[in-house]
């Protein structure tokens, strides 16, 4: 993701899901405002209060501003003088509240560079994904990225972090570690590290830009047939490109079909979920977006598709935004097959705007629907096989996630007799593709 250098600047990109979306985009509002504002209030806290009113009042989809006197709003809150940046921020969160819209919403300067780092796919750290294993009660390394630096040092799955930087990690929970590992680009990280049969010993690493793998694949022969499993965790900034490598190797591996998994996947990048679903539907609107004025944007599949081969796909109810977006595309389509439960509704857009002390404001700007038309806020799209597990069967996935995508998970189990069954809209006749073919983890 593009971000301007400038402090000052505005940076404005829509996103869906509590996650930013694809491109983002300079506001000429936002610089001209900034320049504005920053010789006369350059140390006020007022600026904040006043930059965020300015780009509620320009964006939101609501006109009329859940029947506020906006304008009225304005004087209110510049009628006050704010002694902190905190008083601030909490001037800005209460007017916000009073659009009553649970996605518009202020982030200090630690939660917006949170969300950057989150949705951009890549964070500053050696490359480890690691569990809290409650057996040793010991930090315990779950894979070593490939190309990353802890792959380099030898870091093996299994590996229990003793320390970081010299400091014991016997009573640390995983968010205080990672906050540890992680830093700036180039800096030097010390790791103590026990390995099962060995003395323990220490490790120097590097840390260095990582891409945070959100798309996980696989190859699964189920007697004479041959299915390409795919995984994606998240729409951030890489998992187009992801997606894309995933279903090139497993077209070429020759699968007879696919499975795609959206289990828990609470949605991202609005452009990564209209660029995938261009990678399986060849032809055919995707989504309708509406905006406060009732300017509509139709986007439709430009016969780009990797694949025509028969398609499930896996949702639950934490399957939400950018992943209903793929999911209404592909279903509306009969592209695809949808297994699972009813997904968890949420058709409004966002779009980001970095502020002047680095802090940020989500605004709800857009309406989503289906190809169909469908407004699925706060109903969710409900799957064409609808299957409930059982306390018994949840439980067995959450304490064994590697259980995900074999016969002994019940979504992967009835797609594949959903793909036998399931009648698909017949493919258009294009010419073959030239394009090459349990435990909580962090990514650090």
């Amino acid at each position: 993701m593009n971000q301007s250098a400038k402090p000052y600047s505005s940076l404005q990109v829509a996103f869906l899901g509590g996650v930013i979306a694809t491109t983002a985009t300079f506001s000429a509002f936002g610089l001209a405002w900034c320049r504005s504002v920053k010789a006369a209030l350059q140390d006020s806290p007022k600026a904040i209060v006043d930059q965020v009113w300015q780009l509620v009042d320009r964006e939101y989809v609501d006109s009329s501003f859940n029947q506020q006197d906006w304008q009225a709003v304005r004087r209110r809150l510049l009628s006050k003088d704010y002694t902190s940046q905190e008083e601030a921020y909490t001037a800005i969160r209460k007017v916000l509240e009073g659009l009553n819209d649970p996605y518009t919403r202020f982030m200090d300067p630690n939660q917006y560079k949170s969300l950057t780092t989150q949705t951009s796919g890549e964070i500053s750290g050696i490359g480890v994904r690691m569990e809290f294993d409650d057996t040793t009660r010991q930090l315990t390394i779950v894979e070593a990225l490939d190309n990353s630096p802890a792959m380099r040092a030898g870091i093996k799955a299994g590996d229990e972090i003793l320390a970081i930087n010299g400091k014991p990690t016997r009573q640390m929970n995983l968010e205080e570690a990672s906050k540890l590992i992680r830093g700036k680009v180039g800096t030097i990280l010390t790791l103590q590290v026990g390995r099962q049969g060995q003395r323990y010993f220490n490790v120097k690493l590097t840390r260095t830009t990582i891409e945070v793998p959100t798309v996980n694949y696989a190859l699964r022969e189920e007697g004479k047939r041959r299915v390409g499993y795919i995984r994606l965790r998240e729409f951030s900034g890489h998992a187009a490109e992801q997606m894309r490598k995933a279903i090139s190797e497993l077209e070429a591996k020759k699968v007879d079909e696919f499975v795609l998994d959206l289990r828990g996947n609470p949605g991202g990048l609005l452009g990564a979920s209209i660029e995938i679903a261009k990678m399986w539907l060849d032809d055919g609107d995707i989504v309708r977006t509406v905006d406060r004025k009732g300017g509509s944007k139709q986007t439709q599949a430009d016969r780009t598709a990797l694949t025509n081969k028969p398609l499930a796909i896996l949702v639950d109810d934490r399957s939400a935004s950018a992943s209903e977006i793929l999911t209404g595309a592909l279903k509306d389509n009969k592209r695809a097959v949808v297994i699972g439960t009813k997904t968890f509704g949420k058709a409004l857009v966002q779009s980001v705007h970095e502020l002047v002390d680095g802090s940020g404001v989500a605004i709800t700007i857009a309406h989503y629907y289906t190809p169909k038309g469908t407004d699925i806020n706060h109903k969710g799209i409900t799957p064409d096989v609808d299957l409930r597990l059982t306390d018994s069967q949840r439980r067995q996935l959450d304490t064994n996630p590697n259980l995900l995508g074999t016969t002994k998970d019940p979504y992967y189990s009835r797609a594949l007799r959903a793909l036998s069954e399931y009648k698909f809209a017949q493919p258009l006749e294009t010419k073959p593709s030239e394009q090459p073919i349990g435990a909580q983890t962090f990514n650090l």
